[in-house]
C-alpha cells in the first residue's frame, strides 16, 4: 500500500512542487519528467461529465503561470476500469445530473484512493442527489465531512480564510468543501454550491467578473498542491 501510494506521487512530481511551496525558484522540468496533467473522470449514468470543457485546460494552464510546474496542454480522459488510472495522482469529477457507478467501479475508485489516488469532485448544478449515493457505495462506512476554514487545503498556496470562494449561485447560501479522510489522509474533496469548473472556463462562456475567476483558479491550483502534496 505506501509503495503504491509513493509511485502515484513520484509520477505526479511531488518534488517540484515542494520546492515551489518552500519559496524557491521555479524548478527546472528535466526531460525525464512527464507534465503534470488533469484525469477528468468519464462516469456512467447519462451525466455530463465533459462539462466545461475549456476549464481544466486553464486550470492546469494557470497552475504553471503561477507555480512553475510544467503542465500538460489539455486533460486527460479516464473511466475507473482504465488500466492507466493509476499514473494520474488527482483526479476530477463533474457534471449537472445523473451519475451511477457499477459496483466494480466503486471497488476500483476506493482502491484507486487507498492507494494514494485523490479524487476532486466538483459540484455542477444538480450532480449533488446523485453523487452523495454513489460515493456511499464506494465507501460505506465513511462520511463526507465538512472542512473546517484553518484546513490546509484552503492555504497551501493562496489563503482562503473563509474556505470555499462562491463563484455562482446555485442552491442559496455559502459554499461548503467536504471530504473522506482514509487512515488520515483527505482523499476526497467535494465542492459545493461553488461550482469552480464553471470560474475555470474561458471568460465568455459565463461572463464571471475576472476577480471570481481568479478565485476560482487560486482555489484550483490549492486542491491540486495539496492532492499532490499529502
Amino acid at each position: 500500500m505506501k509503495s503504491q501510494h509513493h509511485r502515484i506521487q513520484t509520477l505526479c512530481c511531488g518534488t517540484l512542487v515542494l520546492l515551489v511551496l518552500l519559496g524557491l525558484t521555479a524548478p527546472v522540468q528535466s526531460q525525464e519528467q512527464a507534465p503534470f496533467r488533469i484525469a477528468r473522470l468519464r462516469y456512467g449514468g447519462g451525466g455530463d461529465w465533459y462539462s466545461n470543457p475549456s476549464s481544466l485546460p486553464n486550470l492546469m494552464r494557470f497552475l504553471e503561470q503561477e507555480t512553475g510546474l510544467k503542465t500538460a496542454a489539455e486533460e486527460k480522459v479516464v473511466s475507473l476500469t482504465d488500466p492507466d488510472l493509476w499514473d494520474y495522482p488527482y483526479v476530477y469529477l463533474t457534471g449537472h445530473g445523473s451519475i451511477r457507478f457499477t459496483q466494480s467501479e466503486a471497488n476500483r475508485l476506493r482502491e484507486y484512493l487507498q492507494r494514494g489516488g485523490f479524487l476532486h469532485a466538483d459540484d455542477n448544478f444538480g450532480l449533488d442527489e446523485f453523487f452523495r449515493p454513489e460515493i456511499r457505495k464506494v465507501f460505506p462506512d465513511a462520511e463526507l465531512v465538512e472542512l473546517p476554514f484553518d484546513h490546509e487545503i484552503y492555504r497551501m498556496y493562496y489563503k482562503f480564510p473563509e474556505g470555499l470562494p462562491k463563484i455562482h449561485e446555485h442552491h442559496g447560501g455559502p459554499p461548503h468543501g467536504y471530504g473522506i479522510f482514509l487512515d488520515g489522509r483527505l482523499v476526497l474533496f467535494y465542492s459545493f454550491n461553488t461550482d469552480l469548473g464553471d470560474g475555470w472556463e474561458d471568460p465568455e462562456v459565463h461572463n464571471d467578473p475576472e476577480d471570481k475567476r481568479r478565485q476560482a483558479l487560486q482555489m484550483g491550483v490549492n486542491i491540486i498542491l495539496y492532492a499532490l502534496t499529502h
